[in-house]
């Protein structure tokens, strides 16, 4: 999970970004504490056979400690054997308790206030706030309460070097009140792509179009209504959890319980309006219940998108936006109408980069997706113990490799001059951020989904990333790629 700092850049140009690399370092010697403990199993039994049985019994445990020592080094797929161990039981676990399937059950009621997902966001509970009206999602086992906010934009990319920068250092500064406030625990930006039904663009000519029964505005009209319904469009949305735990005297000083938390949200929600606008992004407005219902109905059946946009009261009920049906294998997921697929982002842009590196990405036509940037806030305190806790790890570790002569690694160099910089930075007054991101790849048959996860791959190598097809776990990673949420996988 790589992390980036966020600070505004003098001048008018517009200065590059990098992000710090994704850290492999183990517990000794770069190896994770699984793989040390199936060596130690590997290296127990060598030792203990030899001494105790001699040769015959050296060869009758070679299974043994040939397995083990097989299960700690060979890799597959980016893991080695051992890490696919937890990954493979769990889903072994899950299809022996039927829980790969989800029915919904249709004439069996829902208790009150809750979402009708599958999975384990069946917990998810609605409260709708009195004052804002906002939607807010109370997750009971993650002790947060989140709101979402529509957010609209220019378009970055047309935009002249200096007024790129001067938005991304008001974006900075919007990151950086996060990291300070100390109870936001996540938040969220979600940009997908929707099937127009021709509303988007009926509604920008009435706004911007001059009706005067001329030919060319009749001819314009025209061409509006025939490439409605095969066009497409872009929404963005930030959610903004709160963290109950770290807030609970304040959600106690503000009347406890859900009322209370609502209160502290709602100040979170303020600051976060007043940064946005001082970043010059509109925001349209706190999600109702029935506009979060809309998003999580049109995530799980996107054929249905555009009626319940041209019908603006129908499919407006939270405790029926879900799925009716749900089925997960190894490396998709199928509901209601469309198959979908949940892309990793591993590796961030290693290399200097320009902000909108992203473009290819969010620039791609003709494919259903969201992509979800998952920004977790670290405080200072925190971060600080992290950075040195981590620095002195490397240095140890570099200096266990020369004493037994191993050679450095050019990555693992790289690595400590990312904490250096990560750790000038916040001493400079700057926060950190540990950047999570995952997109939800969504079509109606499984042959268009494979081309379209293979375009969104391709495009992302445009954009200097590197993706991976997450397994055994497409419904939870679906849940917080594709809904707004504010979730963890």
């Amino acid at each position: 999970m790589p992390s980036t700092n966020h600070h505004a850049t003098g001048g008018y140009g517009l200065a590059p970004v990098q992000f710090s690399r994704l850290t492999r370092r183990g517990v000794l010697l770069g190896l994770s504490l699984p793989q040390l403990v199936v060596l130690g199993v590997a290296l127990l039994t060598v030792v203990t056979t030899l001494y105790s049985g001699g040769g015959i019994a050296f060869a009758w445990t070679a299974p043994v400690w040939v397995t083990a020592g097989l299960l700690a080094v060979v890799p597959i797929g980016g893991r080695k054997l051992i890490e696919w161990v937890p990954v493979v039981a769990r889903w072994a676990a899950r299809t022996y308790l039927g829980q790969l399937v989800y029915r919904r059950r249709v004439i069996k009621p829902r208790p009150a206030g809750t979402l009708a997902l599958p999975g384990d966001a069946a917990s998810l509970r609605e409260w709708e706030d009195p004052e804002t009206g906002a939607a807010m999602i109370y997750d009971p086992h993650a002790q947060t309460l989140t709101a979402i906010l529509g957010v609209s934009h220019p378009a970055f990319v047309l935009l002249d070097p200096g007024e790129q920068q001067r938005r991304v250092s008001g974006w900075g500064r919007v990151l950086a009140s996060a990291c300070r406030s100390g109870r936001i625990a996540r938040i969220q930006i979600s940009e997908r792509t929707l099937p127009d039904s021709g509303t988007g663009l009926e509604e920008w000519w009435r706004t911007h179009g001059t009706d005067d029964g001329s030919w060319a505005a009749t001819t314009y009209a025209e061409l509006i209504e025939r490439a409605g319904p095969a066009g497409e469009r872009h929404a963005t949305t930030i959610g903004v959890a709160l963290d109950m735990k770290a807030a609970s005297r304040q959600i106690r000083t503000s009347g406890g319980g859900m009322r209370g938390a609502a209160a502290v949200l709602r100040q979170e929600m303020s600051t976060l309006t007043t940064a946005l606008r001082a970043a010059e992004l509109t925001s349209t407005g706190w999600l109702t219940p029935g506009e979060v219902a809309v998003i999580l109905r049109s995530a799980y059946d996107p054929a249905a998108a555009p009626a319940l946009e041209r019908h603006g009261d129908l499919g407006r009920d939270l405790a029926m936006a879900g799925p009716v049906a749900v089925t997960e294998t190894w490396d998709r997921l199928h509901s209601d109408s469309a198959f979908h697929a949940v892309l990793w982002i591993t590796e961030w842009p290693r290399s200097q980069v320009y902000p909108g590196f992203l473009a290819p990405l969010v620039l791609s036509s003709g494919i259903q997706r969201t992509i979800a940037l998952h920004y977790t806030p670290v405080r200072a305190d925190q971060a600080a113990r992290d950075l040195r806790k981590k620095k002195t790890e490397l240095i140890s570790d570099a200096a266990q490799r020369r004493k037994i002569g191993q050679v450095e690694d050019t990555e693992q160099a790289a690595e400590l001059d990312d904490v250096l910089q990560q750790e000038a930075d916040l001493t400079a007054g700057h926060g950190v951020l540990r950047v999570t991101g995952l997109i939800s790849v969504s079509a109606p048959t499984v042959d268009d989904l494979d081309a379209a996860v293979s375009a969104v791959e391709q495009a992302a190598i445009q954009a200097s990333c590197e993706t991976r097809r997450l397994v055994g776990q497409q419904a939870q990673a679906f849940t917080v790629a594709a809904l707004p949420l504010c979730r963890t996988v």
